[in-house]
């Protein structure tokens, strides 16, 4: 077999052993070094192309913002910032019909500005957001449908576990990254904000019409307002600030927001010796499984140039007249058909060494083209049979729950009609992406 024979067989040998249950990490690694020997017929530049891959790609200096970044929201969701944020978003969309969802998008969108990790927002939402949705009347499907929904947006808006990850294999900014998040971010809690009021106008029985009543809430005032917020605004003031203001590198923001979340959380006393070990043994998992995705995806981008696949790749859609807009659209359907059985770094370990080098030839601004793989991505968490935002409510409900996998879907399917159309939205417009930096 040809170099390129080998590249092409790998990426459907790496498919079926995924369908079949395989860790992604495990494939992409067991795959590239059986791919590389067979190219090259010595197991012993195999051996030594996996050492090189494995020691380069978790040895920058970069890659320390990520166990930092995830410290920093875990510790966030024990110190109870989430329902804190909840309290004050439900308190200003009281008022509004389908109000505690509008909340919910916004404590949510506010809540991904200091934790960058969707499964987190999913899970602290879930036990905050839905018991009280649930009280006032709204659907079932409706109270998680909103949930899983604005979970994606710890994803989107900075700073962004993804982004972080898409930086790492493209070696793009990832300042910059998170700067192109900031636009797309803000519209997309801003659909979801005007879809939830508009379902409530003309679609009230999807989130329970009538029903829903907000004179019981307790009012707040202002100062317990604004004692509330003030964690999150240093937070936010202390990460973002500390990186567009040029004062801190992402890594250096990492490390102060994390800092900065355990000394809110102490203050707080929300953080005993038993949750802060849990925090730190979850931090520590969290890692590893990103490390090791990370130097698989490493190893399997060097295999895919070694059997030449890509440039052949790049060669025939240079040759067929495709252009840049046919080829991000190809990856985008890709992207999406992947997220219906697998999670979102995984669909991008998977095709973005084999998309980006193509639309580097086409000249694609690289910035750009992450805010539309984020985007497509996410889209992933919400479609069935994976869903993994799904997943996580329905395990964070509970075995007791009367809340099924199929109302959380029915309950999510909106919200990722709403996220295709901001997708559509960056694709058509790129200064939505582009305009801060």
């Amino acid at each position: 077999m040809t170099g390129l024979e080998i590249g092409f067989a790998s990426i459907a040998v790496m498919l079926v052993l995924i369908y079949s249950g395989m860790h992604v990490a495990i494939t992409l690694m067991l795959v590239s070094f059986v791919s590389v020997w067979m190219i090259r017929d010595n197991p012993d530049m195999a051996a030594k192309l996996m050492v090189a891959a494995f020691k380069d790609s978790i040895s920058d200096y970069l890659f320390g913002v990520v166990p930092l970044f995830v410290l920093m929201g875990l510790v966030v969701s024990v110190a109870g910032i989430g329902r804190d944020t909840f309290d004050v978003a439900q308190q200003a969309f009281r008022k509004i019909l389908g109000g505690l969802g509008v909340a919910t998008v916004a404590a949510n969108a506010i809540f991904a500005a200091i934790t960058g990790i969707s499964i987190a927002s999913a899970a602290v939402f879930t036990k905050v957001a839905v018991p009280e949705m649930r009280r006032h009347g709204y659907t079932p499907h409706f109270s998680v449908g909103v949930v899983a929904g604005s979970a994606v947006l710890g994803m989107l808006i900075p700073p962004s576990l993804l982004f972080i990850l898409y930086g790492v294999l493209t070696e793009q900014s990832v300042g910059d990254l998170f700067i192109a998040g900031v636009i797309p971010g803000l519209v997309l809690s801003a659909t979801y904000a005007l879809g939830i009021v508009a379902m409530g106008k003309w679609a009230p029985g999807f989130i329970g019409g009538t029903t829903v009543s907000t004179d019981d809430m307790p009012t707040m005032s202002f100062g317990e307002m604004a004692a509330k917020l003030a964690p999150i605004v240093i937070l936010v003031a202390l990460v973002l600030g500390g990186i567009y203001g040029g004062i801190f590198t992402p890594t250096e923001a990492g490390a102060a927001g994390a800092a900065g979340a355990l000394v809110i959380a102490v203050l707080k006393r929300r953080l005993g010796w038993r949750d802060f070990w849990q925090v730190l043994v979850q931090t520590g998992h969290t890692t590893a499984s990103i490390c090791f995705l990370i130097m698989g995806a490493s190893l399997y981008s060097r295999m895919l140039a070694l059997s030449g696949m890509p440039n052949w790749l790049g060669d025939t859609v240079l040759g067929a007249g495709f252009g840049v807009n046919g080829v991000v659209i190809a990856m985008i359907l890709v992207m999406v058909l992947l997220g219906t059985i697998l999670d979102s770094a995984s669909i991008m370990l998977l095709v973005l060494p084999i998309a980006v080098p193509i639309l580097t030839g086409l000249q694609v601004d690289l910035i750009w083209l992450g805010v539309i793989a984020i985007l497509a991505v996410e889209i992933g968490l919400l479609t069935p049979p994976f869903g993994l935002a799904v997943y996580v409510i329905k395990s964070t409900l509970g075995p007791d729950t009367d809340i099924t996998l199929g109302q959380i879907f029915k309950g999510a399917a909106p919200f990722a009609l709403m996220m295709a159309l901001v997708l559509a939205l960056v694709f058509i417009f790129p200064a939505l992406a582009t305009a801060l930096l």
